[in-house]
């Protein structure tokens, strides 16, 4: 195996290291001394180092490629890894984001559901507080059943009063007057006895407003509304 040497190159530096220092030594007014197995020696150990086979040179080369090519391969790993960490925090802001609008939007839709059921309930009490009192009709000998109705209206909530209407028609079908023969039941809402509604005013035989305001209240008592009467009614036949 043929080698390349280098020992021509070492001796000349080791001669021209030798030479400064000479040089110097003159300079400074002392003579230099020369050893020159210690000469030898450096000369020895330089070649031995330098020597490289030649059919090695390949195999060096190869060897700097693949350190080239893993140290390109471990920076484009470290770009990935960033550019991952990078995306993935811009992914977790913008879904922060997201989440956060969808909050705010669910509490606006809240916000607005409750102020329109608080206008109605509102709404629902003006209807309520503009009905009339039994107490404002002027008491007549009698009434027909469009008078009857007409009074109803205006003493029954206006979302009620459908409701009302239904139990009223089964129940007497508008006739202040009628009477159950079996069990005695009397007037518009059919109470049982009839004489229940004197609650509601001394005038419970004749005037229908009297007993249109102890049926309502009776109703808005038993079942929460005249709906609720209804439902029940609906269900049961009675109420």
């Amino acid at each position: 195996m043929s080698r390349i040497s280098v020992r021509g190159f070492a001796v000349a530096s080791a001669t021209a290291v030798t030479t400064v220092g000479a040089v110097v030594g003159v300079a400074s007014g002392s003579t230099p001394a020369v050893d020159d197995n210690n000469f030898e020696a450096t000369a020895a150990d330089t070649t031995l180092l330098a020597d490289i086979p030649v059919g090695h040179q390949a195999q060096v080369q190869t060897a700097s490629l693949t350190q080239q090519a893993d140290a390109q391969a471990s920076a484009a790993d470290a770009a990935a890894k960033k550019s991952a960490e990078e995306s993935a925090r811009l992914q977790a802001a913008k879904d922060a984001k997201t989440k956060k609008q969808a909050a705010e939007d669910q509490a606006q839709r809240e916000k607005e559901a409750k102020e329109a059921q608080e206008a109605k309930d509102a709404e629902e009490r003006a209807s309520r507080s503009a009905v009339r009192d039994a107490t404002s009709f002027a008491a007549q000998g009698s009434y027909s059943v469009a008078e009857v109705q007409a009074i109803a209206r205006q003493m029954i909530p206006a979302d009620q009063f459908q409701c009302f209407s239904n139990i009223v028609n089964h129940e007497s079908t508008w006739n202040y007057r009628a009477v159950n023969a079996s069990s005695g039941a009397y007037g518009l809402v059919q109470a049982l006895p009839g004489s229940k509604m004197a609650s509601a005013g001394a005038d419970w035989q004749t005037n229908p407003a009297t007993q249109i305001k102890w049926g309502l209240s009776y109703m808005n008592a038993s079942y929460g509304s005249p709906c609720g009467a209804w439902s029940f009614w609906q269900a049961n036949s009675w109420y």
